[in-house]
């Protein structure tokens, strides 16, 4: 069943090898890609959910819970079956014996269909993502959906590559006076037990897929616990795999919904002794928590971060200053790789414009923010809507941090005007107030740093982002001698590196099968996205031999 994976099992492992560019999922919401009337169907499919219990075949206490309301001013209504813990937990262990015994191929196979099946739905997770997150649609579509599967499909690319890597049988024949010694021995890949992906509420899908489809591959059942203000995108997705898993013959309780309101479900199932792996995506405090105090489990986290810009001079100023002004922009500086601190030498840079002053530097790059959006109808399809309360009240209190370059100001959304949104604010420090910048402000923050030179403003990228940690980190200079400084500060700081993007790359975006996202050796996050040792304690190799 599902053969027809083959091919695209096959190219994705390839892909992972070459670390070129390859997709398996279309980015592209055009109707010639997914058909007429997708974009249409998946947005009534999205609306049949509201205010109705969402249908999930899947046990629970009796009761039906959810509080999700949009971040362009609308409550969803939709509500969730209430897990028992231990139920669930319960279900997982009964349902991993049959899907161990399977065999990788097999378990591959099947996320790929899971996978597949999720990329026809993807307007109707588009929208769900949308209005979750606050993400404008397009961001949802193409982040929310190809992007996030393309994550889900490299890391069931990078699980089968190691599950093969350990071999299934070999006949072992040892020399000897006489007969040699001769042994049969085979070797299974053991799921090391119960997973738990904890979901965030910026990125429901592309944070969970890595997890959710690492510990499927290998081996292991999944309960995926969504951010309580996020659980629709999930649940869709969880829908979809226990569909798939029980045409192929599998018990739909390898992948479980675990819904809440904020009651601390998250904390009872990550410290359950018989959950062995967990996944989270969120804030440092609760993350490094979990680091601690999920002992029993192999905890994968990724927080928060003090992402950092260099600048020393510049071939392209116009372009240099628009790419970074997008960064600050797009969905409202609410991503982990969005970048906060940008360092300028306070005696000003060399560009293609001439010489430049740090206060030019700082009122031109508002200037290109300001300009960036355009009209309102134009600023919302790149800013989006405000998360959550938590990143208005960093908003309003940004202000009082320091002189402000940019203010920030709130849109009026054409279609929503219940919408929350809001424009970046740019405040300006000096270097020695490193116990501000030296901390997230996750969200529409930015701050134009003064340092005494490019030699120091190195030197602050590497001690803040190895005390705090950062996702992402970016330079700019014409300098080879700069540049080769700056990678090896990257180097020493742990932290992934652009040079000199002006043009349609930017430093808060990463593809898969090509760009690592994080890189577990800073604070920000405890392994990459993906790379072979993120699915490689997934698994254990049990082996068994006997005499030929």
């Amino acid at each position: 069943m599902f053969d027809q994976h083959g091919e695209t099992l096959t190219k994705a492992m390839t892909a992972i090898a070459e670390r070129g560019y390859w997709s398996a999922y279309p980015e592209s919401p055009s109707p010639r890609v997914y058909g007429e009337g997708a974009a249409e169907r998946g947005k009534e499919a999205f609306e049949s959910y509201l205010g109705k219990p969402f249908p999930l075949d899947q046990q629970g206490t009796g009761v039906w819970i959810g509080a999700e309301r949009s971040p362009y001013g609308m409550d969803l209504g939709v509500t969730y079956p209430e897990p028992s813990p231990e139920q669930l937990v319960d279900l997982a262990g009964a349902a991993m014996p049959a899907w161990r015994d399977a065999g990788p191929q097999v378990r591959a196979q099947v996320c790929a269909e899971i996978l597949h099946r999720i990329n026809q739905r993807s307007f109707e997770i588009a929208n769900a993502v949308q209005h979750t997150t606050g993400q404008a649609f397009v961001m949802a579509f193409q982040a929310g959906g190809p992007h996030a599967q393309d994550r889900g499909l490299e890391a069931v690319a990078y699980g089968l590559a190691a599950m093969r890597a350990a071999g299934s049988r070999a006949r072992w024949e040892k020399p000897a006076k006489g007969e040699p010694l001769v042994m049969e021995k085979t070797f299974t890949v053991v799921p090391r037990g119960v997973a738990l992906v904890i979901g965030c509420n910026t990125f429901p899908t592309w944070n969970a897929y890595p997890g959710l489809f690492a510990s499927l591959v290998t081996g292991n059942p999944v309960i995926v616990k969504p951010h309580p203000g996020a659980i629709l995108p999930l649940a869709i997705t969880v829908a979809i795999a226990r569909e798939v898993l029980e045409e192929a013959g599998f018990d739909p309780d390898l992948v479980t919904l675990a819904a809440e309101e904020g009651q601390g479900l998250a904390t009872q199932l990550a410290t359950h002794p018989d959950v062995r792996i967990v996944d989270f995506t969120g804030s440092t405090e609760y993350g490094d928590w979990l680091e601690r105090n999920a002992t029993q489990a192999l905890v994968h986290t990724e927080k928060a971060g003090v992402n950092t810009i260099v600048v020393d001079s510049t071939d392209s100023y116009k372009g240099m200053l628009g790419n970074i002004a997008f960064s600050l922009s797009l969905y409202s500086g609410q991503m982990c790789t969005a970048p906060q601190n940008i360092l300028i030498p306070s005696d000003g840079i060399q560009t293609d414009a001439g010489p430049k002053s740090f206060a030019e530097v700082a009122a031109d790059l508002g200037a290109a923010v300001s300009r960036l959006p355009g009209d309102d109808a134009r600023a919302v399809e790149l800013t989006g809507a405000i998360v959550n309360a938590g990143v208005l009240g960093r908003l309003a209190a940004a202000p009082s941090l320091g002189e402000v370059v940019l203010e920030s100001r709130t849109v009026t959304h054409p279609s929503f005007p219940g919408a929350t949104v809001r424009t970046p604010v740019i405040v300006k420090l000096s270097q020695a107030e490193e116990e501000i910048y030296g901390r997230e402000h996750f969200g529409p923050v930015a701050f134009v740093i003064a340092t005494h030179s490019t030699q120091e403003s190195l030197a602050v990228l590497r001690r803040t982002i190895s005390a705090r940690g950062a996702l992402t980190a970016s330079v700019y200079s014409t300098s080879p001698q700069v540049l080769e400084a700056a990678e090896r500060a990257a180097l020493d700081a742990g932290v992934n590196l652009s040079c000199n993007l002006t043009g349609g790359v930017f430093v808060n975006q990463s593809a898969a099968f090509s760009d690592y996202h994080g890189t577990g050796a800073n604070p920000a996050a405890t392994a990459s996205l993906t790379d072979p040792g993120y699915v490689a304690g997934r698994f254990f190799v049990v082996q068994s031999r006997r005499p030929a």
